[in-house]
């Protein structure tokens, strides 16, 4: 059977609940499915900005007290991978990515790396033309393109989800900070998504808000699959970003992707994939080939812990020795690989309750 391209456009400057027919804002396997697709298709979807298209972009003065965090992040899908199955591999090939022609950058009070220092909410707004952002709130910058998905992922399994509802109550009881399930801008508004759904601030198991930079055009993502169907959307589209996310936001914009799907059936389970994963091309100078995994700050599936970096890069480390070990090292061989050879990057620390950290190997070393 030949691979077929599909597509799911949306009005890319209208809030998501007047065309709800083609995404969410929560993680729930009940959400339906807006399109079925076979493994080898590809499918273009259009995304709305991370704050579902609240913040005026036109120069009329911010108004932070208006803008609803309950409708953060508005996602195209899920998507329907025939054939998919728990513990399989979803495999997404980022084809192309086309930005918007304008994006924002905010500081909200509360919310960002250093929080207790700026309690002051801030807008930058960015023009986008020609590869290349630009603001007269920032001048004498000009910011590269290098567009990627801040959220892209599967649905976890109704078990998963009560597993994660869970270790995040005891993380609040802790003294830590974690997002529970609202109702209040939930989409779809039907039960039990609204009341029971996964609020998609953090990154999981699942993938979503992973805020990693390097998942441009031409890189590959792999993601477990936790319940039938796999259940994949995207959204937040980033024009660029730091690694580290400081403030809480990137160049946050509107985008088109186009994607690729692949399925490695079982292979999540056989090599023991928790979380995502991905591979790509380092940029020229030189350019080179790259295995890269992610670490959450969790200690297993039952303990999360709040905003730990040192876990995070620990749980991409022992990620990575996997991978190797997979490739037919022992686990001291893969160590010392990931001590000579591997780096470890910050990519987010503001999607409480989890950082991500990666663990980036150079495929070019193996001969």
């Amino acid at each position: 059977m030949s691979a077929k391209l599909h597509e799911v456009r949306l009005n890319r400057s209208q809030r998501l609940h007047t065309q709800s027919d083609k995404g969410h804002n929560r993680w729930h396997p009940s959400i339906p499915p807006v399109l079925r697709l076979d493994p080898g298709d590809e499918v273009s979807l259009d995304t709305i900005d991370a704050m579902d298209c609240q913040i005026d972009l036109s120069g009329a003065p911010a108004n932070p007290s208006s803008w609803d965090l309950g409708a953060a992040h508005p996602l195209t899908g899920p998507i329907w991978i025939n054939d998919a199955q728990p513990g399989d591999l979803l495999e997404v090939h980022l084809l192309e990515i086309e930005p918007g022609s304008v994006g924002w950058t905010a500081e909200l009070a509360g919310f960002g790396f250093l929080r207790d220092l700026f309690q002051e909410p801030y807008l930058v707004r960015w023009q986008i033309a020609d590869g290349t952002a630009y603001s007269l709130d920032l001048p004498r910058v000009r910011i590269p393109q290098a567009s990627f998905p801040g959220v892209i992922g599967v649905s976890p399994s109704l078990e998963q989800l009560d597993r994660i509802l869970t270790r995040e109550r005891a993380t609040v009881l802790r003294g830590g900070v974690a997002m529970p399930p609202d109702a209040h801008g939930a989409i779809p508004a039907m039960e039990p998504v609204a009341s029971c759904g996964l609020r998609t601030i953090p990154p999981r198991e699942n993938g979503g808000n992973l805020d990693v930079k390097q998942l441009v055009q031409g890189t590959a993502l792999y993601l477990p699959v936790w319940t039938d169907g796999a259940l994949f959307s995207i959204g937040d589209a980033h024009f660029a970003q730091g690694d580290g996310e400081v403030c809480g936001s990137a160049i946050e914009m509107a985008g088109t992707f186009r994607l690729r799907f692949g399925l490695h059936k079982q292979a999540a389970l056989e090599r023991r994939i928790q979380g995502a994963q991905f591979s790509g091309i380092t940029a020229p100078s030189p350019a080179r080939p790259y295995y890269a995994t992610t670490g959450l700050s969790m200690r297993g599936e039952e303990l999360q812990e709040s905003e730990d970096a040192t876990l995070a890069a620990r749980n991409a480390l022992l990620a990575m020795i996997d991978y190797l070990e997979s490739r037919g090292y022992s686990r001291q061989q893969a160590y010392a690989i990931c001590s000579v050879a591997v780096d470890l990057r910050i990519s987010e620390v503001v999607d409480v309750p989890n950082f991500v950290v990666t663990a980036t190997l150079p495929l070019d070393i193996f001969v």
